[in-house]
């Protein structure tokens, strides 16, 4: 890889990358294929792996095409040396891999050329005390890392744990500000908009008694109740921006919003545990347009919650024994409504199923791991 003064340069063109970046996997790709080209690799891949083990390939360079079967099954299935050691905490530095296992997986199940790759370095992405991933890099008939190639790997693999660590950072900044924005809408419209609506009822109203022709007591009729029609739906937006109640818990808020919207929910509550704030976020926004979805066309006025609660994971079961509607698993998620809340269950590495027939009701099942 060169003396000291190009493995300055390596460090300081991926730094320029990295400091850059805001989106995590085109940063990893692009800072991937910067680390191979400037350090003549071939091959390489990163492996993110979450607190629980569970692990993405999130970026990817060159594989050969035995790893590259079936769209990456080899690289996206099963364990290897480097990744156990990784979830067992006692990978904490480069280290050269001695044949690597998914090549002699691949090899043995004759899936296609491994363009005389046998061996990788493998490098855990970190910062402080907070594990991120997997480095993998790797070349044709290269059996053996130097210690300063391991070195400049590490040190790269430093910059990229900090780069990680910012992103997720600032997302979370991000949230807090849209969650402040939320707060500050719903203030406003219920200081504004909710109050000139509740006058107007009172006005029309008002109208209403003091005429005696009826077609004026008609028209003021309708204009009251197309006010509290409008004041009803504004205090149910208030409450999708600003969910009060939610400190008291998930069910309790959900129940708080069936009520609101003249549903009958009934509750079931398995287990005992403290949900993070980011998917007790998502189970209420799911529920509430699980909630919505009931009024508006279930034909019913009772919906069923369940919710349980396991070590690391929270089901969810929703269910009505509404109308229902024509739905395959094959079918992609009907409405735009349904595809946003599978949308918001995988954005926190949920999953999101929809059982529906006609007359025999909806249900919806989702498992959040956390």
């Amino acid at each position: 890889m060169g003396n000291s003064i190009n493995r300055l340069n390596v460090l300081k063109n991926i730094a320029e990358l990295l400091n850059e970046g805001t989106d995590l996997e085109l940063m990893l790709q692009e800072v991937l294929q910067k680390l191979l080209t400037l350090t003549n690799l071939t091959t390489g891949w990163i492996f993110l792996i979450d607190q629980h083990g569970n692990r993405t390939l999130a970026a990817h360079e060159n594989l050969p095409p035995a790893l590259e079967h079936n769209n990456r099954a080899p690289m996206c299935q099963g364990g290897c040396w480097c990744v156990d050691k990784f979830n067992k905490g006692t990978l904490n530095k480069a280290s050269n891999i001695i044949e690597c296992q998914r090549i002699e997986i691949v090899t043995k199940q004759q899936l296609g050329s491994t363009c005389g790759i046998t061996h990788h370095a493998t490098v855990p992405l970190k910062v402080g005390g907070e594990r991120f991933g997997l480095l993998n890099v790797a070349s044709p008939n290269k059996t053996f890392f130097t210690e300063e190639e391991l070195a400049l790997l590490e040190a790269t693999a430093h910059q990229i744990g900090a780069a990680i660590k910012r992103i997720q950072l600032t997302k979370k900044e991000q949230e807090l500000a849209l969650s402040a924005e939320r707060n500050r809408l719903a203030r406003d419209l219920h200081d504004s908009v909710n109050q000139l609506l509740f006058s107007m009822t009172l006005t029309a109203r008002g109208g209403k008694e003091m005429t005696n022709d009826e077609g004026v007591k008609e028209t003021f009729g309708y204009i009251q109740q197309l006010a509290q029609q409008a004041l009803s739906e504004m205090r149910a937006l208030i409450w999708q921006l600003k969910p009060n109640g939610l400190e008291n818990g998930l069910l309790q808020a959900i129940k708080s919003y069936g009520e609101m919207i003249e549903l009958q929910v009934q509750d079931r509550v398995s287990g005992v545990g403290h949900l993070p704030s980011n998917v007790e976020e998502v189970l209420w926004r799911v529920s509430q347009e699980a909630l919505n979805n009931c009024k508006k066309h279930a034909g019913t006025n009772e919906i069923l919650i369940h919710i349980e609660h396991e070590k690391n994971q929270v089901n969810v079961t929703i269910e009505d024994k509404g109308v229902g509607f024509t739905f395959s698993q094959n079918q992609n998620i009907p409405t735009l409504g349904l595809s946003n809340m599978e949308t918001r269950v995988r954005s926190v590495g949920g999953t999101f199923s929809l059982k529906s027939e006609i007359n025999k009701g909806t249900i919806i099942q989702i498992s959040i791991p956390f």
